[in-house]
């Protein structure tokens, strides 16, 4: 149906064409039918009406109504991640920083009127000051509530030092788990070793299996480079085996990890390699969809102008209380816990990164697919082109998977979705 409409035609010409065709006379849907179902791609914005001389119907992004805040609780690592944009320390988020922290987010919260915050707490590895995360939690929670806000929040970790009853903690105060997980075995380990140079899938999977006996489901990150890229297929087949919901990130080169050259992907490999991850998924199609987590940095969960919500619904607070706009430029603080309004402060902002209008960058404002990916990640582009005005250095692989992409999710709803009725 969508291939009648890659040059103009009119609705009333097809519906006399199909009318008058045999070949659509056996157990073929009806004209009318064929005519409702090109009204709803019509509304869906799937085709576009010439005649009316609209573009493509996207509307503004809607402001968000969550302030997000990343706490930087230590820097301290059980982990040396060959791509970790983290210099490390034995440095940690001392109670009172923590809480000026919290105060802080809930300030600037008030002064935008957002109606929730959301809080993650990272390093390093944030397992390593659990009691001071749960203390600083049940904090956030008092604070949150006093001033008519609702709270959620995420702990990242790499799993290693995952215990029973800290699971049953985080549990207790409904915070969400992501754990990192790059590959089986080997491909995990030659990423993501222990500092004395062990592998860490072993504890990894342990963890996984730990949270699942104790129904507190995972998100899982897979953070992509050409190390791993060989062995994704056996990952995404763990991964859906268990039912595990996951994203995959492609690897950033940073200051720490710039001279491994080994992590980098060229265009090729990444497409190769993540077509091969795909083709294990079409095989086991997942009941939840995932479309959106399939490529990193893009959604497909509703059109949009803008990647993420750096430099506008989001604050990222090093141990010192020192608040940048991107976790992965935490050394480059803008401003401090002690502002009036950190958020207004990284709002105004205007040197760095800067998250962009997807319409306002060069390469982006006539592709098909720029409401989806909204140009890529804005750290990423600028820091390999110096310009935060440009399309995504990835470009090439988001426009060569968003089709493959796309396919999954339509086997999927044929898997699993119920069949649409079209009544007269």
């Amino acid at each position: 149906m969508l291939e009648l409409f890659r040059s103009k035609h009119s609705l009333k010409e097809l519906v006399k064409q199909w009318a008058g065709n045999p070949e659509y006379d056996l157990d073929q849907p009806s004209a009318l039918q064929k005519a409702r179902i090109v009204t709803l791609f019509v509304t869906l914005g799937l085709i576009i009406d010439q005649d009316k001389k609209v573009d493509i119907l996207v509307l503004p992004s809607a402001p968000s109504k969550t302030l997000s805040a990343w706490l930087h609780v230590t820097n301290t690592c059980n982990m040396g991640c060959s791509y970790c944009y983290i210099a490390k320390s034995t440095e940690h988020m001392a109670t009172d920083i923590g809480e000026r922290a919290v105060d802080a987010v809930i300030r600037s919260a008030l002064h935008a009127h957002y109606q929730q915050i959301h809080l993650k707490y990272a390093g390093g590895e944030a397992l390593l000051r659990l009691p001071q995360v749960l203390a600083l939690h049940d904090y956030a929670l008092r604070q949150a509530e006093q001033h008519g806000l609702r709270l959620s929040a995420t702990l990242l970790s790499n799993g290693a030092a995952l215990l029973p009853r800290s699971i049953q903690q985080l549990k207790q105060r409904n915070i969400g788990v992501t754990i990192s997980l790059d590959g089986i075995g080997e491909d995990h380990d030659k990423q993501r070793p222990l500092v004395n140079g062990m592998g860490s899938f072993r504890l990894v999977d342990r963890a996984i299996t730990r949270l699942l006996e104790h129904d507190l489901m995972p998100n899982i990150n897979v953070t992509v480079s050409q190390r791993n890229l060989a062995g994704l297929p056996k990952l995404v087949d763990y991964l859906l085996e268990r039912d595990l919901p996951f994203s995959f990130s492609y690897y950033r080169e940073n200051d720490c990890s710039a001279s491994l050259t080994d992590l980098q992907f060229s265009e090729k490999q990444m497409i190769h390699g993540m077509k091969a991850a795909f083709a294990i998924i079409e095989r086991h199609l997942p009941a939840r969809r995932i479309y959106s987590a399939l490529i990193d940095k893009a959604s497909f969960d509703a059109p949009h102008h803008h990647t993420c919500n750096v430099g506008e619904s989001y604050l990222v607070i090093d141990q010192h209380g020192g608040v940048a706009k991107c976790q992965t430029e935490i050394a480059h603080t803008i401003t401090t816990i002690d502002a009036d309004d950190p958020l207004q402060d990284i709002r105004r902002q205007r040197e760095g990164i800067q998250v962009l209008d997807v319409d306002e960058k060069e390469g982006c404002r006539t592709c098909n697919w720029r409401y989806w990916c909204a140009g890529g990640c804005a750290a990423v582009t600028y820091r390999l082109t110096g310009r935060n005005d440009i399309r995504s250095p990835n470009c090439g692989i988001y426009k060569a998977l968003f089709p493959e992409a796309l396919r999954l999710e339509a086997l999927r709803l044929l898997q699993y979705a119920p069949s649409l009725t079209f009544h007269s």
